[in-house]
């Protein structure tokens, strides 16, 4: 348990999964409230120029458990558009006043990056 001044997270389950130069990781971690959700984070090792030391550069994801079925409908999407070339019948993935935000609009997760 990772403890970040009042905030604690749980990390439940997680898989990490080589490919190429980069790996990924599907961390499953529990809120305080024990509300379950998942962090995907692409890391890749970089080299800085200026000190000649490697270092890891990472991006990291947060999905939450409501976001799940639209989340996966949409990747499916992409993925087999990519395998086929053939464009999907275009749904509803969330409502059109959605923007790209950088939370949920919620705070019933209470998650510290």
């Amino acid at each position: 348990m990772e403890d970040n001044g009042n905030r604690t997270r749980d990390e439940v389950f997680s898989i990490s999964v080589r490919a190429g130069k980069r790996t990924y990781f599907f961390d499953v971690k529990s809120t305080k409230t024990e509300k379950l959700y998942l962090t995907i984070t692409e890391s890749k090792k970089r080299f800085n120029n200026e000190d000649g030391k490697f270092f890891f550069e990472k991006h990291k994801l947060f999905l939450y458990q409501e976001d799940f079925d639209k989340f996966t409908q949409g990747l499916t999407d992409v993925i087999e558009f990519i395998k086929t070339g053939v464009k999907p019948e275009i749904t509803h993935y969330g409502s059109n006043s959605e923007e790209h935000t950088s939370g949920n609009g919620s705070d019933e997760y209470d998650v510290e990056i």
